[in-house]
């Protein structure tokens, strides 16, 4: 039997799974990162990003993961930036990540080969587009000319329009008033 509540087995959809219980969740706060980009087609950018994310508050003694496990996500995320200066932007995201795999901490293997990750994720973003593509269509508000930016406490979310359902529903999420993604 597992040390933690963390190692126990829980059920989600028939599936047998450990780690943080459905419906949980964390508040991470991030140190000054790096956010390295190249355009690579008039509509495409590779990125990398690289930082330390902190707990905010203390974790429980004993809880979570042991120091050293390792995991490979896979995010899909949905980024709205605006000028403000000629040198700053302000930027919000909002998306879903799903768990490719993970390495436990005193182990030096991955718990799915590369193969199967790929295959993963390959079925992970074919039910992406299959829901996007279920929802209907709606139409582009008119552009206006926005005021001056808020202050970031202050501003909406600018996320979710055309991410799928789930997506949406994450707390905080609200569906910007005239953006949206494409549908492929």
């Amino acid at each position: 039997m597992a040390n933690s509540a963390y190692d126990q087995f829980k059920v989600h959809e028939g599936k047998r799974y450990t780690g943080m219980k459905i419906g949980r969740g964390h508040k991470w706060k991030y140190d000054a990162g790096d956010w390295t980009e190249k355009k690579v087609t008039p509509d495409k950018w590779e990125f990398q990003y690289s930082v330390v994310k902190r707990r905010k508050g203390r974790a429980p003694e004993g809880s979570g993961a042991p120091v050293g496990t390792a995991y490979n996500w896979y995010i899909l995320g949905h980024q709205i930036v605006t000028k403000i200066d000629a040198n700053s932007y302000t930027t919000e995201m909002a998306g879903l990540k799903y768990k490719l795999a993970h390495k436990r901490a005193d182990k030096t293997t991955w718990s799915a080969s590369d193969r199967a990750q790929r295959r993963r994720l390959v079925q992970i973003l074919r039910e992406v587009i299959a829901e996007i593509e279920r929802q209907p269509d709606v139409p582009a508000a008119p552009v206006r000319k926005e005021p001056e930016p808020a202050p970031a406490a202050s501003r909406r979310t600018a996320a979710g329009r055309a991410l799928p359902a789930a997506h949406r529903r994450h707390r905080g999420a609200r569906r910007h008033p005239r953006r949206r993604l494409a549908s492929a």
